[in-house]
């Protein structure tokens, strides 16, 4: 499929998606989301790949926030209704993936690009990004999940100070709260990240699946009985046994 506003490279079992927006700062737009959650939905159904990475074009900027043109004159009605369809479109839907997706953070990562990041399973990010979530400077608040994600992360008493102050944090102290992962100098990042994808893409992609459901939970009631469950499904599948065996017979397993 042809695409406008993003890029989708496959390599092996990995994909890279790029936002391409190179003239906004890859600024999120209601076309840029849908593509994005369109190339999401082929990635997921697509068997011979088992990892993600998503990325911005550019060194300036991974995403640098949401498209406040398309929305400065909405109403409360609209705006709910842009909110809750790009969390279900886009935001969600990378959370609940089979697949993990990393973000490759390079440079701004503000505002819905934040939450983009932070609605991916792993964040690698260069060693000049800038973190933040500056709504309230707008008036408004975080709207693609950014109040529920940042508080989960990194605690709420460092997420109440980056939201009600609006500050962008650097890279390291972004790896100090656990909003990121690592941080690599911008020629380290995009290969670190494919090392870690290539890494994760040799292990057993039933076990993630279900890993990255159970994970999901483990802020709720219901995160330890979905583990038992999926630890007990995970027994009736082709890649235990596969896993079991390769253990036994000290080799490497072919998931």
């Amino acid at each position: 499929m042809n695409y406008e506003n993003i890029t989708v490279l496959r390599e092996e079992k990995m994909a890279t998606i790029t936002i391409n927006r190179p003239q906004a700062l890859n600024a999120l737009n209601g076309q840029t989301i849908a593509e994005l959650s369109t190339a999401l939905d082929a990635m997921n159904e697509d068997d011979g790949i088992r990892v993600i990475l998503l990325t911005g074009s550019g060194e300036k900027s991974f995403v640098a926030g949401a498209d406040i043109k398309e929305f400065s004159n909405f109403n409360a009605k609209e705006a709910e209704q842009l909110a809750r369809n790009g969390q279900n479109t886009l935001f969600n839907k990378i959370e609940d993936m089979n697949k993990p997706v990393i973000a490759a953070v390079n440079g701004f990562a503000l505002g819905g690009g934040l939450e983009l990041a932070m609605a991916c399973h792993i964040r690698y990010a260069s060693s000049n990004a800038k973190l933040g979530l500056p709504e309230v400077t707008l008036g408004l608040i975080p709207g693609y999940g950014g109040t529920q994600r940042l508080a989960k992360l990194v605690g709420k008493g460092i997420a109440n100070e980056m939201i009600f102050s609006a500050k962008m944090i650097s890279a390291d102290r972004a790896r100090e709260t656990g909003l990121v992962n690592e941080v690599f100098s911008q020629e380290e990042l995009l290969p670190k990240a494919k090392e870690l994808a290539s890494v994760i893409a040799a292990n057993s992609p039933m076990g993630i699946s279900e890993a990255i459901r159970a994970v999901n939970l483990s802020d709720t009631d219901a995160g330890y009985e979905a583990e038992i469950m999926s630890f007990a499904k995970l027994f009736e599948m082709a890649d235990k046994q596969e896993g079991v065996n390769a253990f036994l017979e000290k080799r490497k397993p072919n998931f």
